[in-house]
């Protein structure tokens, strides 16, 4: 099993998720407005974020009422925040629901994006009445694209010249997964 629920925190090998507390707002702030950070995580223009935004993200994003659920992504064995992850628009009756990662630059690269994403999904699909995950990524983070596709994801479809950013057009690839997909892949079939 990649990831396993105990002690109230779902732990994966490099990193742990865990609820947002008052005292990860600042880290999570730091993470945010790293303009890296903005520019991969969604299509609006990147201007710097106030600490009300971010407020009212948090805010949002922990609203279990309507289906959300973010977590704060945390180093095993160190405890420092390095970034964020969480579901999103679940729609009950249609069994779906929308993934999202938000990880510091500083952090990129080393697998923890990859690791909390499996552990995000080991829960939903475990723990949540879901059949399908989605999220949309950007062309020009292919990184990111790699990343969730070792986690089973599939490219469903793409929007042509979707985004504008660093002066071009750029497509948008809506990613998939579903529950029986994750299931083989957790037991090598």
């Amino acid at each position: 099993m990649i990831s396993q629920y105990s002690k109230g925190f779902l732990t994966g090998e490099s990193v742990l998720l865990r609820s947002i507390t008052e005292a990860d707002h600042a880290a999570i702030f730091a993470v945010e407005n790293v303009m890296e950070s903005r520019l991969l995580m969604d299509d609006s223009i990147p201007f710097p974020a106030t600490d009300a935004d971010h407020a009212a993200f948090l805010a949002r994003a922990n609203d279990s009422e309507k289906g959300n659920h973010l977590f704060a992504i945390e180093l095993v064995g160190d405890k420092t925040v390095i970034g964020t992850t969480g579901v999103y628009g679940v729609d009950w009756k249609k069994g779906t629901g929308q993934v999202g990662i938000s990880i510091g630059p500083d952090f990129q690269g080393k697998g923890h994006g990859t690791d909390a994403m499996r552990v995000l999904i080991d829960f939903v699909f475990t723990y949540m009445r879901l059949n399908k995950i989605k999220l949309e990524v950007y062309s020009f983070n292919p990184q990111a694209v790699a990343s969730y596709e070792k986690c089973g994801f599939k490219v469903e479809g793409t929007l042509r010249e979707e985004l504008f950013r660093f002066g071009a057009y750029h497509d948008s690839h809506l990613m998939g997964l579903l529950r029986r997909e994750w299931e083989t892949q957790k037991t090598g079939q």
